[in-house]
């Protein structure tokens, strides 16, 4: 039989060796990890040992009674859920179990699906209630940037010793990285906080309009100069101008913009007098700048001026956990907008997360979270909640190298976890019938009939 993908791990206690061999063969199919302790001193030693979600336990066992556990449990393993089975029903035991810490209390006999249903909201609770923690747990933001990883922690240590010197800068990386963000830290931890900071996109600006825009242009020097007005540059003086996307810009404005670095001066369109500028430049680009001088597009002495120090950002794929701690970041963000409570995410809707691509980067996964907050009515965010482009990325990264029965196994299987076993709902969205199904579903060793 193939590895049944994972969802949690439970730990079923119960003296009946048969209602173990039912409740792990049941649990399992819906994706679970699931151990057995036949009492509860076997209980405490597997709880001992590894790190369990759910304990299920009956209530009324030799020696020592599920009662008891409840007790251990709550008290040695606060983040571990309890549910109670028993046969024995009444209404003193069950508000004694919830008062000592028990979430669910499911009563003999049950169905399969009543099972599956009440071991989801514990589950869905316990999510949430870990969703609530590791935001709790995200970590200060230095200069507004949040991650953990080493990657971004050489970058704070780069951003510091940028900070200090009044140095040109140039910082690469994809689009979508945090360039500007970086550039803002540089500027506010330095000597020149106080002063102005400007950032500039040159690629959102029309290259016949981009010289007037940086230096400034004098009345009467051009149609529509209707007024003399200062640039960039000299709104800048004191301060930091940050060339977002200068690999954007034509050879004659490289050849402008060198000059200004050079001679820390500006000629206003129009005018023949020049200004001193007291202006420390920052730049950024998304594309490779030696690969453009080779190419001649982009002037070697002006990439020379520019990389005095350079910091390349890593794209987010390569930040490792600094995707949860943003997904968590974004999802309290979007949650304080709109009022609505803060959104848990599934095991597996992270692990397609933290798998996907990213080709937008922080600005993609910015945008993906406050839809999933925007669009998403329940609490919990779900594999089936995210983008279709991601969950085929994950389905078709996880299916290769793979036999064809595994990848529909874990299809199945996520499937019916989706919908708490229920079989119907399971045939009509994977497009057959409940009699094709049980036939997958005992070919898989997942038919739980009895």
């Amino acid at each position: 039989m193939h590895k049944v993908p994972k969802k949690g791990r439970i730990l079923i206690v119960d003296d009946s060796i048969n209602t173990l061999e039912v409740f792990q063969r049941n649990l399992t199919s819906q994706g679970y990890e699931v151990f057995t302790a036949s009492g509860v001193g076997e209980a405490i030693k597997i709880l001992e040992t590894m790190m369990v979600d759910l304990v299920i336990t009956d209530l009324r066992m030799p020696k020592v009674s599920g009662m008891d556990l409840i007790r251990h449990v709550r008290e040695n393993f606060k983040d571990t859920e309890i549910m109670m089975i028993t046969g024995y029903a009444s209404i003193e035991s069950a508000v004694e179990a919830v008062k000592i810490g028990a979430e669910e209390y499911l009563a003999k006999p049950f169905t399969s699906d009543e099972l599956f249903a009440a071991v989801r909201r514990v589950m869905d609770k316990l999510m949430l209630r870990r969703a609530r923690n590791k935001l709790s747990d995200i970590p200060p933001a230095p200069y507004g940037i949040i991650g953990q990883s080493v990657a971004i922690k050489k970058i704070f240590s780069e951003i510091e010793k940028a900070a200090s010197t009044s140095a040109t800068v140039l910082i690469s990386g994809e689009s979508g990285t945090g360039k500007e963000l970086v550039a803002r830290a540089i500027h506010y931890t330095g000597t020149r906080a106080a002063s102005p900071f400007v950032p500039v996109n040159c690629g959102g600006i029309p290259e016949s309009l981009l010289e007037s825009e940086l230096f400034g242009h004098v009345k009467g020097s051009f149609t529509g100069a209707t007024e003399t007005r200062a640039g960039f540059f000299q709104t800048a003086d004191g301060g930091t101008i940050f060339l977002d996307e200068i690999s954007d810009t034509g050879l004659a404005m490289q050849a402008k913009l060198l000059r200004v670095l050079q001679e820390k001066e500006v000629c206003m369109v129009g005018s023949s007098k020049t200004r001193t500028v007291d202006v420390r430049v920052l730049a950024a680009t998304n594309k490779d700048l030696q690969m453009l001088v080779k190419k001649g597009i982009f002037r070697e002495d002006l990439y020379f001026r520019l990389n005095v120090i350079t910091i390349d950002l890593p794209p987010l794929r390569e930040r490792g956990e600094d995707i949860v701690l943003l997904t968590y970041h974004f999802a309290a963000k979007f949650a304080r907008e709109t009022g609505k409570p803060v959104p848990a995410f599934s095991d597996n809707a992270l692990q397609v997360i933290k798998n996907y691509h990213w080709p937008g980067n922080i600005r993609e996964l910015e945008n993906v979270i406050n839809r999933l907050v925007v669009m998403t009515d329940g609490d919990l965010i779900e594999v089936p909640d995210l983008p279709s482009l991601m969950r085929f990325s994950a389905l078709r990264t996880s299916g290769f190298n793979r036999p064809l029965a595994e990848v529909e196994l874990e299809y199945i299987s996520n499937v019916l976890s989706t919908v708490g076993g229920n079989k119907t709902q399971a045939a009509e969205i994977l497009g057959i019938d409940r009699k094709t199904l049980r036939e997958k579903l005992k070919k898989f060793k997942l038919d739980d009939e009895s």
